[in-house]
């Protein structure tokens, strides 16, 4: 099996760890905080071991970054060229508000590259994932899914998805640099699969994230046709462990 297509794989572990999650939502979860102020709940660390299990079981040659296993041990100071990283519950904040725009992901990374990936919702039962041709989403139950693919701006109007915590005068300057017409706030890397899907067209993000939190997502995008770059149009690059796997500002688009 090559590396491209080892999303379907990985989107049968994010659903299963889905499983293990969605039960614990809008219960009332104790939330703990992490050495960095994040918050963390035992839907993070339930999630986590399952998807380390899995990841185990089935391709245990291939090392594994994941963020609460790094938030108690660190992260490594040097990777393989073929690694996995992997974000049990992104969005923990939105999860813990009982809102629907929280993900569980895994990505494949190659050479800095991240060539397969998987991203569940486990709150709305969508999947998406990546194949050798392409994109694609599937509801949960479902096998194969249907293809996604980006879309092009239309009409001059461009809806950007931003984080929930992005300021008017933060937002005003995006605006002005990237032409945005329209937006709508969105937690997690739901961002990158809705502008897969053809739902948006662009996420600016001039702010801190760490390698884990969209390399599934951008894997799901690129194989949509869609980009994640720098702000100034170089490829974003994976495995920085000198910078302690933490992400430069970025800019994902559609068609």
């Amino acid at each position: 099996m090559t590396s491209s297509d080892l999303g379907l794989a990985f989107a049968d572990i994010v659903e299963a760890a889905s499983g293990v999650i969605l039960p614990i939502w809008r219960t009332g979860v104790t939330v703990d905080v992490k050495s960095d102020q994040s918050p963390v709940t035992e839907a993070d660390r339930k999630g986590e071991a399952l998807i380390l299990a899995r990841l185990k079981e089935q391709f245990g040659d291939i090392p594994v970054i994941a963020e609460e296993d790094a938030s108690v041990g660190g992260v490594p100071l040097s990777i393989a060229r073929r690694f996995l990283l992997v974000d049990p519950l992104d969005g923990t904040k939105a999860f813990v508000r009982g809102e629907a725009h929280f993900t569980v992901n895994i990505g494949l990374i190659e050479d800095g590259v991240p060539v397969a990936g998987a991203v569940a919702a486990p709150a709305t039962g969508e999947t998406w994932f990546t194949t050798a041709g392409g994109a694609r989403k599937r509801m949960l139950g479902e096998t194969e899914g249907q293809p996604v693919h980006v879309r092009k701006p239309a009409g001059g109007k461009v809806l950007a998805l931003t984080s929930h915590t992005l300021k008017d005068e933060q937002y005003a300057k995006l605006q002005a640099e990237y032409g945005i017409t329209d937006r709508q706030p969105m937690d997690s890397s739901l961002k990158l699969c809705i502008i897969a899907e053809g739902g948006a067209d662009i996420y600016p993000r001039h702010g801190t994230t760490m390698e884990w939190d969209i390399a599934a997502g951008h894997a799901v995008l690129a194989a949509a046709g869609g980009s994640l770059t720098t702000t100034d149009g170089k490829r974003f690059a994976y495995g920085k462990a000198d910078e302690g796997f933490k992400n430069g500002w970025f800019v994902a688009r559609g068609g």
